[in-house]
């Protein structure tokens, strides 16, 4: 609610898209098989890009369609972003681990960093230098994701924690035991995840007001997901964490009022 309803709009729109993918691939059930997920990611794509031939045309076909369609169009987002997105979203059908730090991000570039630059229209940045801090964000929040919930990505027969950190720190990740070696890793991980946001930092001063705090608790709030897994000693096993409900909401107060002292 930091934003204007506008603004809100096209964020709902982008988040109904990636939500929408998301669930083809992760909510298919047991009996599915990749080929038929993969089928059903594709169909989804397919309408999506017809949608965008179409242009007012996708409204008549789904009211959700329609909003992405004008969303794309309004904010003049290329095509390309929306590849990269769905290449990656495939890639979990037939990719289960990733080899190294690098390879991760060429992975994370289309499910998370791709979805910063979506935004950056959105958020109307004063110079374009603000990009790559976006991208940063992204790179950021999906890690934060893939540390908190290494149990659920498990159950999944995913790893997103690259293979050779787990070799470096001598862990058997599929025994989901909370050692001295998976401290010792899971620290190493989030001083990295910490150093992402801080590169993502640089971007604020480059956001219009209401913008910049969108984004500052945005950002406040998922890091303090970190805080939370060094609390638990680490263990993402127990239980998935969660930032407490009275902090997310004492943010959000400071943000709208930080708002209202801006307004003339």
């Amino acid at each position: 609610t930091l934003l204007p309803l506008r603004a809100r709009r096209h964020v709902y729109a982008i988040y109904a898209l990636c939500r929408l993918a998301d669930d083809i691939v992760d909510c298919a059930g047991p009996a599915a098989g990749p080929d038929e997920v993969g089928a059903r990611l594709t169909e989804f794509a397919d309408g999506f890009y017809r949608g965008l031939e179409d242009g007012e045309a996708a409204l008549r076909r789904s009211t959700v369609l329609g909003a992405i369609v004008h969303t794309v169009h309004e904010l003049g987002l290329p095509t390309e972003y929306f590849q990269r997105f769905f290449a990656s979203m495939a890639r979990d059908l037939v990719v289960d681990s990733y080899e190294s730090w690098p390879d991760l991000v060429d992975y994370m570039d289309g499910s998370a960093a791709v979805i910063g630059e979506m935004m950056l229209p959105v958020l109307q940045p004063i110079s374009p230098a603000a990009g790559e801090p976006a991208r940063q964000l992204g790179f950021a929040f999906q890690l934060t994701n893939f540390l908190r919930d290494v149990d659920e990505d498990l159950d999944r027969g995913r790893v997103y924690l690259p293979q050779e950190d787990l070799r470096l720190f001598g862990v058997d990740i599929a025994r989901r035991e909370v050692t001295p070696q998976w401290r010792d890793l899971m620290a190493f991980q989030i001083a990295r995840n910490r150093e992402l946001y801080r590169e993502a930092d640089a971007g604020l001063r480059f956001l219009p007001p209401a913008s910049r705090r969108c984004v500052a608790t945005a950002r406040a709030l998922y890091s303090e997901i970190l805080d939370e897994i060094e609390a638990a000693g680490y263990d993402v096993f127990s239980g998935r964490l969660r930032v407490p409900g009275r902090r997310k909401l004492g943010l959000a107060v400071a943000a709208r009022v930080g708002e209202g002292r801006t307004r003339p």
